[in-house]
């Protein structure tokens, strides 16, 4: 049976090139042809049978098989395939570089759970915050978080780029001068927890990502790595509405 035409960012990410958005980001910024022919607008649809689809000039074709890894991510790593600066990427953790790519970012100073994978649609809709799938965090705060600022930081705190959406709050354990808390949050804006914690007047000390979605880290020691299970594959599958 023939497939059906289908829009070319969905193709690249199909393909494994990259998550949807940065699919749509190759297309704007005119590095993909379509049968010869520089393609910069989106939406453009392909049939996968007939038109040859090329990024920076090499023939993409659709994966055959996806792969789906957790990392423990440890801090001073950034979540990049490549770096134009040198420096490290949690790439450098996986030993034979399979073909796969960071679902959305941890930032250099954050550890914990990262997934990796090539399936572009499972990355895009992880990513998005318009599929509403929950991310979970350990932050080690500066000072003694008492109830005003866990209700400011769970009913939603102003930032620089717009108030932050309803969240959930738990005091974890208090210390001399510091708290552990645990944050469930639906979207990922850039530095968002740290940018959060600060804003209510406790900085962020040490930051870790515990879960994304049905996936927890466990166990997994800090810089190592494992394919996710069938059954963790079908979770976060399910958690994203692609039953």
């Amino acid at each position: 049976m023939p497939l059906a035409a289908e829009r070319l960012q969905k193709f690249l990410a199909r393909a494994g090139i990259g998550s949807r958005r940065a699919c749509e980001q190759l297309i704007s910024q005119g590095r993909v042809r379509v049968n010869g022919r520089l393609v910069t607008e989106q939406g453009l649809r392909v049939d996968p049978e007939r038109d040859k689809v090329q990024v920076d000039g090499r023939v993409v074709k659709p994966s055959g098989r996806f792969q789906y890894i957790m990392l423990n991510k440890p801090a001073g790593y950034v979540t990049t395939v490549r770096d134009p600066q040198g420096r490290p990427t949690v790439m450098h953790l996986l030993p034979e570089r399979p073909r796969v790519f960071p679902v959305g970012r941890l930032d250099r100073d954050t550890e914990g759970l990262l997934l990796l994978t090539n399936d572009g649609e499972l990355a895009y809709r992880l990513a998005h915050p318009r599929f509403q799938v929950e991310k979970r965090y350990r932050a080690l705060v500066r000072g003694e978080v008492g109830p005003e600022a866990v209700r400011r930081l769970e009913n939603g705190v102003v930032l620089d780029d717009g108030p932050t959406a309803p969240c959930r709050v738990r005091v974890i354990r208090r210390e001399p001068e510091r708290t552990l808390l645990e944050l469930r949050l639906r979207e990922g804006r850039k530095r968002q927890v740290r940018r959060m914690c600060e804003a209510v007047g406790h900085p962020v000390v040490a930051l870790m990502r515990i879960a994304v979605g049905p996936v927890l880290l466990g166990r997994l020691p800090k810089g190592a790595w494992r394919p996710l299970t069938p059954e963790e594959i079908a979770a976060l599958r399910g958690a994203t509405g692609l039953d």
